[in-house]
């Protein structure tokens, strides 16, 4: 009866190791080229998009004006999505009037700074 026992506790516990999956990841290099005694320039990004590299990049005025517009239309249509004393259809309709009066506005400002 022991060993009956064992064996199939040794079986559960093989099948049990043999479910797993093993997840490879493979990984692209960084590349770092140094050009004189400057600071070194990165390929692909490796701190994320060149918005928040930290060698330097300063976003325009017309940058973070666009992202305070957006970030302000987000904000209205997650109230939006919460209010519950509208219908479903009356929700789509408000969602999309703002996202269009977003991108208006996303237009406007585009305009304003190549004017001036």
């Amino acid at each position: 009866m022991k060993k009956m026992i064992t064996v199939m506790l040794l079986i559960s516990v093989i099948s049990a190791a043999s479910a797993q999956k093993v997840r490879t990841v493979f990984y692209a290099p960084a590349t770092t080229v140094y050009v004189g005694g400057y600071l070194p320039i990165y390929g692909m990004y490796p701190y994320g998009y060149p918005y928040y590299s930290p060698y330097g990049y300063r976003p325009s005025k017309l940058d973070i004006q666009i992202e305070d517009i957006k970030h302000d239309y987000e904000d209205k249509i997650a109230s939006v999505r919460l209010d519950k004393t509208l219908t479903g259809k009356e929700r789509r309709e408000k969602i999309k009037a703002l996202r269009n009066e977003r991108d208006n506005a996303i237009d406007e400002a585009r305009k304003n700074y190549y004017k001036s």
